[in-house]
């Protein structure tokens, strides 16, 4: 099992729905975490509020990073480096999503997405492993999203984006194995987080409702169920019921997904 009480963890996108609930959940399992985010201003406002105090937890410094470009993800890893900390744990939470047609979508924020999506996750699990094989422990989590394993209309960039995440994932965990490194790709279905107010674009968007709230989950919730699953080195986690039943539709009953997705859709649209 991966023990989380005295763990260093670094976690991205600390401020975010699902950052701000592992944090809480690292500090009352004895963690001690390194938050990084783009909002300085709301990794301090947050850190105030977490009392670190109460918990057997211990906040590490925090940092501001870009980690859309590769200087920003660089300049990441050596600042946790000077602090002398070596990551047991390394959480990519950080993450964006669009709503619309990929033609429609502005070019320059998707491919953005695709580099705070895929290749953050990738430069960081690059760099912090190699200092986990040198150690023959550590652990890197990555968290994915139902949409890694299918595409709903709408979300074909964010879907690219987090199928390479899954593949990526499959791979380093064959790859670093021998080294006693585990990895765990987190799978959940849309939670109740800022991500479901991201921008919309075009045609798509003119149709596009807001999900009702019997179709979202709860993020606290979902991250409990996702350090369990930390805890317990399981490869993947599918943290809620809609994650677990539409992958296995996926994987044995495909013909059923393109009906399931539509019927998804439809939530999204708005009535004529």
């Amino acid at each position: 099992m991966t023990e989380l009480n005295n763990a260093v963890v670094l976690l991205t996108g600390a401020t975010g729905g699902f950052g701000h609930e592992l944090t809480q959940l690292l500090l009352e399992a004895g963690s001690r975490v390194i938050r990084t985010d783009i909002d300085g201003a709301l990794l301090e406002q947050q850190a105030e509020k977490l009392n670190p105090d109460r918990h057997p937890g211990e906040l590490l410094p925090s940092f501001v990073a870009n980690l859309g470009t590769a200087d920003g993800c660089e300049d990441l890893y050596q600042n946790v480096q000077a602090l002398n900390h070596p990551v047991d744990i390394l959480i990519n939470n950080a993450g964006i999503a669009l709503y619309g047609r990929m033609d429609e979508t502005p070019t320059e924020r998707w491919e953005l997405m695709m580099q705070l999506n895929l290749l953050a996750p990738m430069r960081l699990s690059n760099r912090f492993v190699a200092d986990m094989i040198t150690r023959r422990q550590g652990h890197i989590v990555n968290i994915s999203s139902v949409a890694g394993w299918i595409a709903p209309t709408g979300l074909t960039g964010y879907a690219a984006s987090k199928f390479g995440l899954r593949g990526y994932s499959d791979g380093v965990r064959s790859e670093v194995k021998d080294f006693n490194i585990k990895v765990t790709t987190v799978y959940p279905f849309f939670s109740r987080t800022p991500i479901l107010n991201s921008d919309s674009f075009g045609s798509l968007a003119q149709g596009k409702s807001e999900l009702p709230h019997w179709m979202t989950t709860d993020p606290h919730k979902i991250m409990q169920a996702t350090l369990q699953g930390i805890q317990q080195n399981k490869p993947e986690v599918f943290p809620d019921l809609p994650a677990r039943v539409l992958t296995r539709i996926k994987r044995y009953c495909p013909g059923l997904l393109q009906w399931t997705t539509n019927q998804i859709k439809r939530q999204y649209q708005k009535p004529s």
